[in-house]
């Protein structure tokens, strides 16, 4: 097989490991870039793999490590559980990695990845979608200096992604997205969970402080009864209001002078409306083309291991104080 660091034109040979709901549509996407070519899928269960593999068109592997020897990059859509064993056996077969969000379950095993990526000179990219909502690239020129973020994620129950809290399932989206738009490090968190229809916690609120004065206060629930995906930044000159469902907002600004309010008549007079609109691109797929780029060595992983570890470090110190918070309660019962 030809170097992995070639820098050609030629498309970037791909696999995915694990192809249920989201791995598929990782495989799906794949096959039709003109920047990569789908090798091949792995999954554990036969059936499904052999199943996806019929009605994309594309040839299933029973062995992941025979698939990974064809491929210069893999793309690890496991359950969250397996990420580090996945991911380590794709970093000893020489393989570039997309590997979904959080990187892993501890941040032990993902220092170790990031350990044998530099080792062995290879890039690792976590698939923290949202950085690529076309509502989150639509605002960014107005963020100046966020003070105040507040985020719901709500979505009705589901199995899959229940291995782990609701903190580590979804509210580590947000959390991803705030620490990248937010100046500044976590220095202080409170937080909250509960327990409803799995084994773990499944709805859960978290306050956040950073070291630069911001404020974020982060709610995420996998019981809910519709679905909901929005997120609020205030800031000096203005607020902005996210759909990330839509791949919409709005900024409202203010105009001019704040001396010269008492003369206003209308609020018109004071703000500005402007409406944020996404370029209707979806995120995963851009998320994958900037990882095929990335393997081509043509520009940096726009999430690195390092953006997805931090996210996890953040993410499990909440989880520790919702059972501390948990076990004060019961103390007190």
């Amino acid at each position: 097989m030809e170097s992995r660091s070639d820098t050609s034109v030629d498309p970037v040979a791909v696999g995915v490991l694990g192809v249920g709901s989201l791995g598929f549509h990782h495989a799906r996407i794949l096959q039709q870039l003109p920047e990569a070519e789908l090798v091949g899928i792995c999954d554990i269960d036969p059936e499904r793999a052999a199943t996806v593999a019929s009605e994309l068109e594309t040839r299933t592997f029973d062995d992941a490590a025979e698939l990974l020897d064809r491929v210069e990059a893999a793309s690890i859509v496991v359950p969250t559980s397996s990420h580090f064993e996945v991911g380590k056996l794709a970093l000893e077969h020489g393989c570039d990695l997309l590997i979904e969000k959080p990187i892993t379950p501890t941040t032990a095993e993902a220092d170790e990845l990031i350990r044998l990526a530099a080792e062995q000179g290879r890039i690792i990219q976590v698939g923290h979608i949202e950085r690529f909502n076309g509502a989150v690239r639509a605002c960014e020129p107005y963020l100046e200096n966020p003070l105040f973020v507040e985020s719901h994620r709500l979505a009705p129950f589901v199995r899959r992604g229940t291995d782990v809290p609701v903190v580590l399932d979804l509210m580590i989206h947000d959390i991803d997205l705030i620490l990248s738009l937010v100046r500044g490090s976590v220095t202080d968190v409170r937080a909250v969970g509960v327990s409803v229809l799995s084994g773990s916690v499944d709805i859960a609120n978290a306050r956040l402080e950073f070291d630069g004065g911001a404020v974020a206060n982060i709610t995420a629930s996998r019981v809910s009864i519709q679905r909901q995906r929005k997120i609020r930044f205030f800031q000096p000159s203005g607020y902005v209001s996210l759909d990330l469902g839509s791949g919409t907002g709005e900024f409202y600004r203010r105009k001019g002078d704040v001396s010269r309010f008492d003369e206003a008549t209308a609020l018109t007079d004071m703000v500005e409306h402007i409406p944020l609109r996404g370029d209707g691109e979806d995120s995963l797929k851009l998320e994958l083309q900037t990882f095929a780029r990335a393997v081509r060595r043509e520009e940096q992983v726009p999430v690195s291991a390092q953006d997805g570890r931090t996210a996890l470090a953040v993410a499990l110190d909440i989880v520790e104080h919702i059972e501390r918070h948990r076990d004060n309660v019961f103390d007190k019962a």
